[in-house]
């Protein structure tokens, strides 16, 4: 985000913040549907792994991310509010939400790698996961994440979650998940 934005200078000044998602669908009763608020303080970052993330997930913003004003900010979870409905309220702790990245340091480190394996090598496979497992329409689906939790894929402006059964910690449970 860019220090030209107000709401990056409220951030610098005031680092509490929440994320909503609401998983209402289209054309649904925004009241009655699920949603969730994360909450927690928003932290600047200098890693490389969210900028990378980021910017493949979203390749024109690669035009302004290297100015300098621009920087990556990650959400430090406190906890979340999930409303499934009316009456249906729950607070979820921290540690009920977060994937543990300790142990898959390795699969981090290897995430460009797997993504020019797959998209290079086996767009077949990227493609199947896309329409067979997430339900897409054909396209040209490339992978452009890979963590504990599963595969991002996009199809411009597409875009499809494909969620592992088990985390994922290593390349080799990566070979492993990618291929049952």
């Amino acid at each position: 985000i860019s220090r030209l934005a107000r709401h990056t200078r409220n951030l610098e000044a005031d680092p509490r913040a929440s994320l909503l998602f609401d998983g209402t669908g289209e054309g649904a009763d925004p009241l009655s549907g699920p949603r969730v608020t994360l909450r927690g303080r928003a932290v600047r970052t200098d890693d490389e792994v969210p900028r990378r993330r980021f910017l493949a997930r979203h390749p024109s913003a690669e035009a302004y991310a290297g100015f300098s004003d621009f920087g990556m900010w990650r959400l430090e979870v406190n906890d979340a509010h999930f409303i499934g409905g009316f009456g249906r309220i729950v607070e979820v702790a921290r540690d009920e939400l977060l994937v543990p990245i300790d142990r898959a340091k390795g699969l981090i480190e290897a995430e460009p790698e797997i993504l020019a394996h797959m998209n290079n090598d086996h767009s077949d496979a990227v493609h199947l996961y896309a329409t067979r497992l997430g339900g897409q329409s054909a396209g040209d689906w490339q992978m452009v994440g890979i963590d504990p939790g599963g595969i991002d894929l996009v199809d411009w402006p597409r875009t499809a979650r494909i969620s592992f059964p088990a985390p994922v910690l290593t390349p080799g449970d990566a070979r492993k998940a990618l291929a049952d």
